[in-house]
């Protein structure tokens, strides 16, 4: 531990977490496709050394107490804010979301005020009984080492949701981002290590068998991972030689149902950012929209034109909000899905296609109407900036339809009418089920998955016992 550092600009903050010259791998712009810099090529060696001294760090991390770690955790918070203009270029540079809209400048916020809550959120010891017969209590003990995996779409934001609770708990972390996206959250670990003690917080860059030697490593009390559902399955199998705990916030498809009655301009804005967040490359985005035949073709109207509207382009570029997709494979996927539809009727009312003059992983927003269940499109999470519109004209049909595919993150209720919503919210099988909004999180309200979308919750204080071991004291 350091002690807390002045800011720093973006290269002076990069040439920090670099490998020394020639070194590692190149990380590249995904707008502009130039190189932005190195990222170190641990190894499954590297890996074992660092749990090692996440190991040997968590106990004295643990008997500072809750009240010295949420100090030390807010004091991250602050330097997180200190460095926030340069953690968010690098951020919008690696991952290719822009600088404004609820992009990159608010994934860095999201990371302080995350500290901030899990810093500050009560856990207290629950009384079970006290009376003549017994007294027991039910309190939370650290868990021990926890592997936090991230994934690339919003590295930095998901690792301190990782991060901030495990530590605050009493556990170490040793972090592994994603191979697409590893600068920033490198770089943040660099900050937050101006303020945490030496071994309580280690990010280990690698490939996937780094990540695959993380979720079995026997040195590893708890794992957290945000990604595919096929990955997860394969932590959930590599977790048995260990049996480690296991948090895992997986794929999601999420829908939304309009329902009659609701005005179509008034919700037009909530839904295209609910759909095109981070260029829609967000796991509780909104992918696949029901809305009632009486309202159909004005929502899809509302949508094209805000979709045609948006600017996108290099981050960068104080103007745009929406970015390229961040790798090639996704480009590939959504460009497949919506060929796919086109070519089985669909009409794609505005976007459809690639958009090469803003770079080669650039996708224009496109909305697609008349497609239907079991289309690619809409069965498959597309994650990028595409959205499907079926029309629906029986309520019970559309609860249906949502509730048809082995996925459950999230979902969302579109009425004016907010008990209706409610009603048919409560029909709906997705771990959280928003109404006339979609994909809003808050650091107090617990987040997870059912069915295919993984399992155990995180924020607030449910994500603060999620990292934690129960014990119970009786006598």
């Amino acid at each position: 531990m350091s002690g807390p550092t002045q800011a720093l600009d973006e290269r002076t903050l990069l040439d920090r977490v670099q490998p020394p010259a020639g070194e590692g791998r190149e990380i590249l712009d995904a707008a502009t496709r130039e190189v932005i810099g190195r990222a170190p090529e641990h190894t499954v060696a590297d890996l074992d050394a660092a749990l090692a001294a996440a190991g040997a760090a968590q106990p004295a991390w643990a008997a500072l107490g809750h009240e010295r770690r949420s100090a030390l955790l807010l004091e991250a918070a602050d330097a997180i804010d200190a460095h926030a203009e340069p953690l968010a270029r690098l951020l919008s540079r690696e991952q290719g979301k822009p600088l404004n809209g609820p992009n990159a400048r608010f994934e860095v916020g999201a990371c302080s005020a995350w500290l901030r809550a899990a810093a500050t959120t009560p856990l207290e010891p629950e009384v079970l009984v006290d009376d003549e017969s017994a007294h027991a209590e039910l309190v939370y003990r650290p868990v021990g080492v926890v592997g936090a995996i991230g994934p690339w779409n919003w590295p930095m934001m998901i690792g301190v949701w990782q991060i901030a609770p495990s530590l605050r708990m009493g556990n170490t972390v040793v972090a592994k981002p994603s191979e697409h996206t590893p600068l920033s959250v490198l770089a943040m670990v660099a900050v937050l290590n101006d303020v945490l003690p030496d071994g309580v917080l280690t990010a280990v860059s690698g490939d996937r068998e780094v990540g695959a030697r993380l979720a079995a490593h026997p040195g590893v009390d708890k794992v957290m991972f945000t990604g595919s559902t096929a990955t997860g399955r394969r932590i959930v199998e590599a977790s048995a030689g260990n049996l480690a705990r296991l948090t895992l916030e997986l794929g999601g498809n999420d829908a939304g149902i309009v329902l009659p009655g609701t005005d179509p301009k008034a919700v037009a804005q909530d839904l295209f950012w609910g759909a095109f967040i981070n260029t829609g490359q967000t796991c509780a985005a909104l992918k696949r929209l029901y809305v009632h035949d009486s309202l159909y073709e004005d929502v899809v109207a509302e949508l094209a034109a805000l979709a045609a509207a948006t600017p996108m382009g290099v981050g960068l570029d104080e103007d745009n909000v929406l970015g390229p997709l961040q790798n090639a494979q996704q480009l590939e996927i959504v460009s497949r899905l919506v060929d796919d539809a086109r070519g089985r009727g669909a009409r794609v009312v505005v976007g459809g296609e690639p958009a090469p003059e803003l770079g080669p992983l650039f996708y224009r927003a496109t909305i697609v109407a008349d497609v239907a269940d079991g289309v690619p499109l809409v069965d498959e999470e597309q994650f990028g900036p595409a959205l499907p519109v079926i029309r629906y004209t029986d309520v019970d049909d559309a609860v249906a339809s949502a509730n048809r595919l082995d996925v459950g993150l999230g979902a969302s209720v579109w009425s004016a009418d907010r008990d209706e919503a409610r009603a048919v919210a409560a029909r709906l099988q997705a771990g959280t089920v928003w109404i006339n909004g979609h994909g809003g999180l808050h650091p107090m309200v617990p987040f997870g998955g059912v069915k295919s979308s993984g399992y155990g919750l995180e924020f607030g204080v449910e994500g603060l016992k999620s990292v934690a071991v129960p014990q119970v004291i009786s006598g």
